[in-house]
């Protein structure tokens, strides 16, 4: 197994990676096209995603949104759920295989193989034989996803998104607001948690499992954001199918990666960068994030998490100075048609909303009351899971619930449920620390910038965070060449079988408006998708459908500001930009960028 590959840079020039080296270029490549699994195998690659983000123009916007008015001014919950609901009514999770497209196992494997054991990736993604989460499993992973109509070597991209290619959704069809999958929604919240929220970036934790991406946010109790949604550690023991899908990858899958400001830890690697006593803090306040103390409320969420238990419980409902019965799980079917819930606060309203009908006047055989179970535990409050069980076992030998082993199974998923263990990666790590980026909530955007580049030319993460913001006026554009001819399938399905100049036409019609401000541009599947892009857009559009469509490899670039020429087996496509680049690729400095 291999450790993490570390970019080489050339002593003599700025901002400019060994591009001969494969590692270098494969990971620096990555940083354009951002594939789940190339997060997997470069979890450097994770944390300057966020930040990417946070240098977005369009992620500073959001602070003169009159939703976000004097949101500063607020309480810590009132900014997390301002953001929230913000992300809620903006963006959509989307995880098809039409968006980014697809890819075969072996040319992964191809990809990967000199920088990870091949078998223990299998064990640890997905996409490559992971069968960790047993829910996917037995729904059938493949089917789920769509790949069952595919041959078991086909896997889809799945790229994580930056804030622009999340918003440019809008212009897709069929799509109405932005959208992302799971790593580009955690990286969006971590962003806008930072620039929205003033929530600083040592307090957030960015959580990748071999399925799901997530971030915890160490503050007061603790949070946890999920795709769209937050959980805070009451919504964690709620028992509700939300919290249920939420707890769901904690509960099942490995954390494969942690990323943080500081640097990351990542399961399968020897070498890890995050500050050592930052992962101690995040391990220990996110275990005390899972765990609670179990009380009468806490017993009720429980038996509506695990409904196999609930039929042995009935409530006794006094009203009009008559008692009435009912079981658990007509209770709990009623809450999913209402806001109201079976908790103390609300107990009184749900039960007053229940048809007269589903009371009966006698009590249901063979049930427990579960008001005799509530007082009980607020009693008992100290004592062991152990001593509750056997309290259980002798109460219960009057019902239908007297089955032993059941009520062994109960209590051993109870606990389960009060105490959920990450399997995090181990601290028996290599720790190699570097010097943190000095971001704080008191910077502006232009002063984010300006150091970002400024520590680029020492911190890998600064760099990287470059590259993945497309910042194409301080980077060397070998990466972006490598990922726009080798990794954009979408628009080279789209347009296959088509005339030479029916695609130049087709691309040259399109809206000239990029979805990246200033001179960052766009990757051709990008340009493809959102159906618009800069002149210099969309003469690599144009390359990659030439490259692999039409194997013309005698390709040069020339930007000078507005003129665009893109020149291939002596002709010339010219295209618009209104970007203010200068720049020229000759054949040679193309070829050399995909031929490693």
């Amino acid at each position: 197994m291999n450790k993490t590959i570390k970019g080489k840079f050339k002593d003599d020039m700025f901002l400019q990676p060994d591009f001969s080296d494969k590692s270098t270029l494969e990971k620096y490549s990555s940083a354009f096209s951002l594939s789940d699994m190339e997060i997997f195998v470069f979890p450097e690659l994770l944390f300057p995603l966020v930040i990417s983000n946070i240098m977005s123009p369009i992620l500073w916007a959001w602070r003169d949104d009159p939703w976000f008015r004097d949101v500063h001014k607020k309480s810590y919950n009132f900014k997390v759920n301002r953001i929230k609901q913000y992300i809620m009514d903006h963006y959509v999770f989307n995880l098809d295989l039409e968006t980014w497209g697809l890819t075969q196992k072996n040319t992964e494997i191809s990809r990967f193989k000199d920088f990870i054991d091949m078998d223990i990736l299998k064990q640890s993604n997905a996409l490559f034989g992971y069968e960790g989460d047993k829910y996917y499993f037995d729904i059938d992973i493949r089917r789920h996803f769509g790949l069952d109509k595919y041959t078991t070597d086909t896997i889809p991209y799945w790229k994580t998104e930056t804030i622009e290619a999340m918003d440019a959704f809008r212009f897709k069809e069929s799509f109405s607001a932005g959208a992302g999958e799971c790593v580009s929604l955690s990286a969006l919240y971590a962003a806008a948690l930072f620039v929205v929220g003033r929530i600083p970036l040592d307090n957030i934790y960015v959580i990748g499992t071999p399925l799901h991406s997530q971030n915890f946010i160490d503050f007061n109790e603790g949070m946890l954001t999920n795709n769209r949604r937050i959980v805070t550690k009451k919504m964690w023991f709620n028992g509700t199918s939300i919290s249920a899908k939420a707890r769901r990858a904690l509960e099942n899958e490995k954390v494969t990666i942690v990323s943080h400001l500081t640097g990351y830890i990542h399961y399968i690697y020897k070498k890890a960068t995050i500050n050592v006593d930052s992962y101690h803090h995040f391990s220990e306040r996110l275990q005390t994030f899972l765990t609670s103390k179990l009380s009468s409320e806490i017993f009720i969420n429980f038996l509506r998490y695990h409904m196999s238990f609930k039929k042995c419980f009935q409530y006794k409902h006094t009203k009009n100075a008559h008692d009435y019965y009912i079981g658990l799980e007509t209770i709990f079917e009623y809450e999913h048609h209402t806001k109201h819930n079976f908790s103390e606060i609300s107990r009184e309203v749900l039960l007053n909303e229940i048809d007269e009908e589903e009371f009966r006047f006698t009590p249901l055989e063979d049930r427990i009351v579960i008001q005799n179970v509530e007082v009980y535990l607020e009693k008992s409050n100290g004592l062991s899971i152990e001593e509750i069980m056997n309290y259980f076992l002798d109460h219960a030998k009057s019902t239908k619930c007297n089955n032993v082993e059941s009520i062994r199974l109960l209590f051993k998923d109870l606990a389960l449920f009060l105490e959920v263990q990450p399997q995090l990666p181990s601290i028996e790590k290599q720790f190699e620390e570097t010097a943190a980026l000095n971001i704080n909530v008191n910077q502006n955007r232009e002063e984010i910038m300006q150091l970002i580049s400024e520590k680029a030319n020492s911190n890998e993460v600064a760099l990287l965070s470059l590259y993945a913001f497309r910042q194409m006026d301080n980077i060397d554009w070998k990466p972006f060449v490598k990922a726009a001819l080798h990794r954009n399938p979408v628009s080279l399905i789209a347009l296959k079988d088509k005339t030479v100049e029916a695609t130049y036409q087709l691309i040259y019609d399109m809206p000239n408006d990029s979805i990246y401000d200033a001179n960052r541009i766009a990757q051709p599947d990008e340009v493809w998708n959102f159906g618009r892009g800069d002149g210099v857009e969309k003469a690599f559009l144009m390359a990659n459908y030439l490259y692999n469509e039409m194997k013309q490899t005698n390709l040069q670039l020339i930007v000078d500001k507005s003129k665009v020429i893109l020149e291939s087996n002596q002709v010339n496509y010219t295209f618009v930009s209104t970007k203010n680049i200068v720049k020229q690729l000759s054949n040679t400095e193309i070829s050399n960028s995909l031929i490693i």
